[in-house]
């Protein structure tokens, strides 16, 4: 029998409604509209096209959204200058600066600069610690996502084995975070797997639950899934025919697993749900400490 789809947009539009009406109680009670401000550099197409896409589900919500655009010819000093004025805007609640950015640029000195209250993509090694700890301020979207994919579909974690593939800092290391703390999504047992991985189609056939982030199209097969697993596909390529796929075969996994992401309309529609999130939480932790 083929997996269940966990249908992401719909999860996703569910949650802008709920967040939506969030929004609008709490302008209601503090006169403050929450505001996202977006730095996009350069004209990557698909960086463009997914802050077009926040920039509407803001609007969707309730938040105001404000996109500055820079060339790909942006030096870093212009950029710092940019998020310091952004910093001290009192207007500005949260600030979101689009990955990648052009070589001249170093990724790491820009995302340190926002300031950690207005950090909604939780980057900043502020917001890092305090996820290890587990009393973040924000979580990160996508892995944020990726748990809410799994409570809207009643997956249980707690006491699974979890394997996430791969190790990055915005998807992976902050995903195996999120599992293995107490609460809801989470108390899994976790496994990190990476390029170094020995013999990776036998760690990733334990996993009751297989969260893909590595970043190549079509990599994990349906020899790679234990029969009922519910895979989570973090990953969207763009192939040479034009078409969009995930780090999964999805056509020959679906027919193992028990459940499982689609690509498109998986995990990422649920990334910019959670922006919206962090986005009222960083108004609302800001409106109150200038109470």
């Amino acid at each position: 029998m083929a997996a269940r789809i966990i249908d992401g947009k719909e999860i996703a539009r569910r949650m802008r409604q709920e967040i939506g009406g969030e929004v609008t109680a709490f302008r209601e009670e503090s006169g403050v509209i929450p505001h996202l401000a977006a730095v996009l550099v350069g004209d990557d197409p698909a960086s463009a096209v997914y802050v077009r896409n926040k920039q509407r589900d803001c609007e969707a919500a309730g938040i105001r959204s404000t996109l500055h655009r820079l060339s790909d010819s942006t030096e870093q000093a212009e950029l710092l200058e940019l998020i310091r004025r952004l910093n001290a805007d009192r207007d500005v609640h949260g600030i979101l600066v689009q990955l990648p950015l052009p070589g001249q640029i170093d990724e790491t000195t820009i995302l340190d600069a926002v300031s950690p209250v207005k950090d909604v993509d939780a980057f900043h090694p502020e917001n890092v610690g305090r996820i290890v700890q587990g009393r973040p301020r924000f979580l990160p979207c996508t892995p944020h996502g990726c748990q809410r994919l799994l409570v809207e579909s009643g997956v249980e974690t707690a006491g699974a084995h979890a394997v996430v593939l791969g190790r990055s800092e915005i998807v992976g290391k902050p995903m195996a975070l999120l599992l293995i703390q107490k609460g809801e999504a989470a108390n899994a047992t976790v496994t990190v797997c990476h390029s170094r991985t020995r013999d990776l189609a036998s760690v990733t056939r334990q996993a009751d639950i297989l969260i893909a982030a590595i970043g190549k199209p079509e990599f994990v097969t349906r020899e790679m899934v234990k029969p009922g697993a519910v895979v989570i596909d973090v990953g969207i390529n763009r192939l040479d025919d034009g078409r969009l796929v995930g780090d999964v075969d999805f056509e020959a996994v679906r027919e193992i697993a028990g459940a499982i992401t689609p690509v498109p309309g998986g995990v990422g529609p649920m990334t910019r749900a959670m922006l919206l999130r962090n986005t009222l939480t960083a108004a609302t932790i800001q409106a109150e400490s200038r109470d």
